[in-house]
């Protein structure tokens, strides 16, 4: 079973009652995510920038690869996408 499957017990499901509960939650973990995307952003910002000041280079490629391979490892394909994602975020424009 590849990893962006799941299958879902119908002995499992929950009452409708708690989905706005689960919504909320929902809600929360993406506010992390937000919070957490900016911060990622920023110390990228400031490595890339301490890099340039000390005459290296902005982006370091192997670095790079190292994050793809790890979300790839843990995510899948998705996770190769959300790891350009964020670290496009950081290093901002080529």
């Amino acid at each position: 079973m590849a990893a962006e499957e799941t299958i879902i017990d119908p002995l499992e499901l929950l009452p409708a009652e708690s989905i706005p509960r689960m919504r909320m939650r929902i809600d929360e973990i993406d506010m992390a995510i937000i919070e957490l995307w900016h911060e990622r952003a920023e110390l990228s910002r400031r490595i890339g920038a301490t890099r340039l000041a000390n005459g290296g280079t902005r982006l370091v490629l192997s670095r790079e690869a190292e994050v793809l391979h790890r979300f790839r490892d843990a995510i899948g394909s998705d996770g190769t996408q959300l790891a350009l994602l964020l670290l496009r975020a950081g290093r901002g424009r080529l």
